[in-house]
């Protein structure tokens, strides 16, 4: 076995270290949820903390780890007595992003159970990681139903395997740590909210720190036994501060005054339900055994605070995370039940009108009137046009993004088998049952019903007189199910000149927005490429962080002529990539554009032949049209019908917009 790198060798990352301690010796906190980039140890920090955990007795030969002093009453492989049991080291399991169902909770031998009568269990992860550690790597790229059982089981303390009647629950209590990437794409807030702690983590900029991390690491790699010797006596005294921590922490005293400021602090923040409350008083409990004190005092609370909220306040996802320390610190104050401020009256002041703003516009100057930005665009891509302009010229600072809303949805038409999600109808794991057909490998969703068919003429050939059916192997039938796919949206937006009008420009980049959300809560990946000028630029690569889409949004240049030929070719160069790289995940393209054509040779013909090959390509697409005014030319409606697409504009792209849109991207036949 490898030697983990030491604990206590980890340079710097107070708060992760902080985190894993204070759940190490509480697991009742709910765990930790690191959140940061690539190579700043989150993985070799939750390995270590594997190491300072105590020893568990359990009861011998028990796959579920039961303790002896008080054996689970229904472990599967019980019933036991206790006594005396085996210590051993306490288990750190992982569980790999491409882990099935079955490798989680456990699999149940249901041909086994119906024929002969008998369970047959085989414990999956949980049960390996009772009374230990479970670690999830890139935790925001395991499947949604794969998250909810995990985090179902953390929070109720144990695991339920239903198959057709059959049934078999086992405890499974367990330190649950999740690292992940947030370039790669976010936890939906329901599943952030079921860590207890969260920790945002990033490489130090110091140069000192940096060069003792570089020089620890040449000296672990160099001879991991030696290097965790020096390390030894420091890690021993951690493990005895853990172990007096947990016989200290029921002693805790958590007073009303610091119940009281928790409760106002998550009110203050505006989180969700009453998690956050009951996992603030745990952490501040726990921090205070962990300075060896009885009672929770007022920087336990903040300190909790910094750990437990900042993941609960994020409403949608281009939310920045963390905490207004100031807001805190205000909010402490205010409750601490310290002296009351002097009465005043009126602590406002009097009416004097000094609070009210000038009549007119924000200078105190008369309003502005509305912003006739479409027509100055139309305009400004008229002037660069002419001759001696320099075609790519004319370039604007980034609009503000308008207020993103609820869009309509679409859908990909026909039967995909992509990764689990929220869009497109699939053939997947879990949804309804639309039918049945024999296994192929291993049963996992038995169709009872074509079972007891497929069995039912046999039973006289096997000897079956009475009640009862003698089910053999090949009347099992597995249930086929339907549920939702996530696909890759493609964003093709349309920078040029004619778009650059900032009021225009504010209502696109808000439609962008919002089609970002949307694709957010559709576990879809996204890409965005942009056209300006005389060319397209990939300005996102396809990826399932749309944050960084937004990011691309908000500083997203505009000016210059129409090239828009070159973004439809630039989005199939890239969909041929994605397909080779993911055959299985669809694509839907969204092209957001006015229509025109002016960048290049025959700019029209180009753009109309480079939508007629992604439509023959059965690629689905809707085109946002952002022509607006009183006079329309249709161009963006052209557009879609080379697509084969849906046209949709921006007012008509809000969901509780009514009109005769058809939902679904339906391609003509």
């Amino acid at each position: 076995m490898s030697t983990p790198y030491p604990f206590t060798a980890i340079v710097g990352m107070t708060d992760l270290r902080l985190a894993l301690l204070l759940n190490a010796l509480s697991p009742a906190i709910g765990g930790v949820l690191v959140r940061g980039e690539k190579g700043t140890a989150k993985s070799t920090a939750v390995r270590a903390l594997s190491t300072l955990l105590p020893e568990v007795d359990v009861v011998g030969g028990c796959r579920f780890s039961c303790d002896p002093a008080g054996p689970d009453p229904v472990c599967p492989d019980g019933p036991h007595e206790g006594g005396t049991g085996i210590a051993r080291a306490a288990r750190m399991v992982e569980l790999p992003v491409g882990a099935s169902e079955d490798r989680l909770v456990g699999s149940l031998d249901i041909e086994r159970a119906l024929s002969e009568g008998k369970k047959s269990f085989e414990p999956g992860l949980l049960a390996d990681a009772h009374r230990g550690v479970l670690y999830v790597d890139e935790v925001n790229l395991l499947h949604d139903h794969l998250v909810d059982l995990l985090l179902d089981a953390a929070a109720m303390g144990a695991s339920y395997v239903e198959r057709e009647g059959v049934s078999v629950r086992h405890a499974a209590r367990f330190l649950l740590v999740g690292t992940m990437n947030p370039e790669e794409g976010e936890l939906r807030p329901q599943l952030l909210d079921r860590f207890g702690l969260t920790v945002e983590v990033a490489a130090s900029r110091e140069t000192d720190e940096r060069v003792e991390v570089v020089r620890r690491r040449l000296a672990y790699d160099e001879d991991p036994g030696a290097f965790a010797g020096k390390w030894a006596g420091d890690e021993d005294a951690l493990r005895a501060r853990i172990v007096a921590a947990r016989a200290l922490l029921p002693s805790v005293v958590l007073g009303d005054r610091a119940l009281r400021q928790i409760a106002a602090t998550c009110a203050a923040f505006e989180v969700d339900g009453m998690r956050a409350d009951i996992v603030m008083a745990r952490t501040a409990t726990a921090l205070a055994a962990w300075d060896g004190r009885t009672e929770v005092i007022a920087e336990d609370v903040r300190q909790a605070a910094l750990l437990a909220l900042p993941h609960r306040r994020r409403r949608n996802p281009f939310d920045a995370p963390g905490l207004d320390e100031d807001k805190l610190d205000d909010t402490l104050e205010q409750n601490s039940g310290g002296p009351d401020p002097e009465d005043d009256p009126d602590p406002e002041g009097p009416d004097d009108g000094g609070g009210k703003p000038p009549e007119g516009g924000p200078d105190g100057g008369p309003d502005d009137g509305p912003d006739d930005g479409p027509d100055r665009g139309d305009q400004q891509e008229q002037r660069q046009e002419q001759p001696g302009g320099a075609s790519g010229g004319g370039e604007q600072s980034a609009a503000t993004a308008g207020e993103p809303f609820k869009t309509k949805a679409f859908t990909i038409p026909g039967m995909g088998e992509g990764a689990a999600g929220r869009r497109s109808r699939a053939r997947t794991a879990h949804g309804r049952t639309t039918s049945a057909r024999r296994p192929q490998g291993q049963l996992t969703k038995l169709h009872l019903a074509a079972t007891v068919h497929a069995a039912a003429p046999h039973q006289r050939a096997r000897g079956r007189s009475g009640p009862g059916l003698v089910i053999r192997k090949d009347d099992l039938r597995q249930a086929v199910k339907e549920g939702k796919e996530s696909n890759l949206v493609l964003f093709v937006v349309d920078a040029s000149g004619s778009m650059a009008a900032r009021q225009r420009m504010s209502a696109v980049k808000g439609a962008v927005l919002s089609l970002l959300m949307d694709a957010y809560q559709r576990r879809d990946k996204i890409g965005m490429i942009t056209f300006r000028g005389t060319d397209a630029e990939l300005a996102l690569p396809p990826t399932s962080s749309v944050e960084a889409g937004a990011a691309r949004l908000r500083v997203l240049p505009t000016g210059g002529r129409t090239p828009l030929a070159a973004g439809l070719l630039k989005a199939r160069e890239v969909l041929r990539i994605e397909r080779l790289r993911d055959s299985s995940r669809r694509p839907l393209l969204v092209v957001v554009t006015d229509g025109r054509a002016t960048g290049g040779p025959e700019p029209v013909r180009l753009a109309s032949r480079a939508a007629q090959l992604l439509n023959a390509e059965g690629v689905a697409s809707v085109v946002v049209d952002c022509e607006s005014g009183p006079v329309r030319l249709g161009l963006a409606g052209a557009l879609a019908r080379d697509l084969a697409g849906t046209a949709v504009t921006l007012e008509e792209l809000r969901a509780d917009t009514v009109s005769a849109l058809v939902r679904d991207v339906r391609r003509v036949a």
